[in-house]
Formats: C-alpha cells, structure tokens, sequence
C-alpha cells in the first residue's frame, strides 16, 4: 500500500505543470526595473534595444495588445524593420508564435501604433476613461504575430505563455495598474471580422485578479 502511494504521488508530480520562476518570484519587480539585457526566467528575449536607466524611460501609463496578419515568423522581420526605423507605424515589443520576445525599440522613443483611441461605443469596455485618452503618447505597444491566413485565429500556447511573464515584466518596470491593459479593438475601430487582441487582454486581466 505504501509503494502505491508512493508511485501514485511520484506520477501526480511529474503531471503538474512547470510554472516558469518568472511567474512566482517575488524578486521580479527588481529583476524588471534593471537596465541593460536581463536574463528574465521563463522568456526568451531578444534584446535589439537593450533597457536604459528606467528614469529615463518614456512614462508609459497603458499596454495596448495587437495581433498582425504576419505568417509565423514574421516578428523577427517586423521588430528588425521597428528597430531600424523606431517611430514607424509599430510597436515596441513583438512576440513570435514560438514565444520569442523581441524587444525592437527603445523604451524612449514612441513608435506609431493605435488609431487615436476613437472608439466611443462601450461594446467591450466603458470607453470613458479610453477616449481619446490611450494613445501611442502613453501607451506601450506589444504585437503578437502569426493570425494569417485567419485572423481569427487565437495566440499560441508558447505566446501565452510568454505573455503570462511579459505582462508582469511590464506592468511591474512601468507601474502599469492592471485595468490599463487594453486590447487594441477594444479602443479603436478596427477589423470586424476579429477583435485584436482581445483574448490576451482578457487573459492578462483575469491572470492579475
């Protein structure tokens, strides 16, 4: 009877889920407000723009999620073209459906992304707050690649699961209250056939409760 136990709880530990350091550590918050390229538990990061001193950062209030009709693949190309050209229409982080962060911008300059936060409807949230308001100004932008050829196709496992960290990693460097997590759709009239970035809005909103 012991050895069954004992092999019944030997099985039950090697099923559970591996929770990357990152999530859980409660070093974190130092770990983000570093400089320089920090090696951040459970991401891989690929520093094309390297962290400077946080006081000199850009003072960002809000995330704002994006989806691009890229094909798997595409991030490295994008953040490498953002990198190149910082303020083009853009964001400053790119994630890859392999997970992969690319971080292309540096976190002084403001690339173009967002409509002007024109959407005024209350469809997804009390856009009160939002309108006109979450701009590319005050809102750093995070792209998640790969939605093509269907655009309603949802984000990876791997993209969730970096998501799950680079969340934290921003809000915590940044001082981003978590209701300022927004989709792109959710402020800005976009393409009806998908609500862009919505699922990982969410997703990153239920993960702080």
């Amino acid at each position: 009877m012991m050895m069954s136990r004992l092999l019944l709880a030997t099985v039950l530990a090697a099923s559970a889920p591996v929770i990357p350091a990152a999530a859980t550590d409660a070093g974190l918050a130092k770990l983000a407000r570093s400089p320089g390229t920090p090696d951040i538990p459970g991401l891989k990061i690929v520093w094309l723009a390297p962290w400077g001193d946080l006081q000199n950062a850009h003072p960002w209030r809000n995330i704002i999620v994006h989806q691009t009709e890229g094909p798997a693949g595409s991030a490295r190309g994008g953040a490498q073209q953002q990198s190149k050209n910082p303020t083009r229409r853009g964001v400053t982080v790119w994630v890859e459906t392999d997970g992969t962060v690319y971080w292309a911008v540096a976190e002084n300059l403001v690339p173009t992304h967002g409509d002007g936060a024109n959407r005024n409807d209350n469809k997804y949230i009390d856009n009160k707050p939002t309108y006109r308001q979450v701009v590319r100004g005050n809102s750093i932008g995070v792209e998640f690649a790969g939605n093509y050829p269907d655009v309603t196709a949802g984000p990876t496992e791997a993209q969730v699961a970096a998501w799950k960290i680079l969340v934290q990693v921003l809000r915590a460097r940044y001082g981003i209250p978590l209701d300022h997590v927004y989709a792109h759709n959710w402020i800005d009239y976009k393409d009806a056939r998908y609500c862009e970035g919505c699922s990982l809005a969410t997703m990153a909103r239920t993960w702080g409760e």
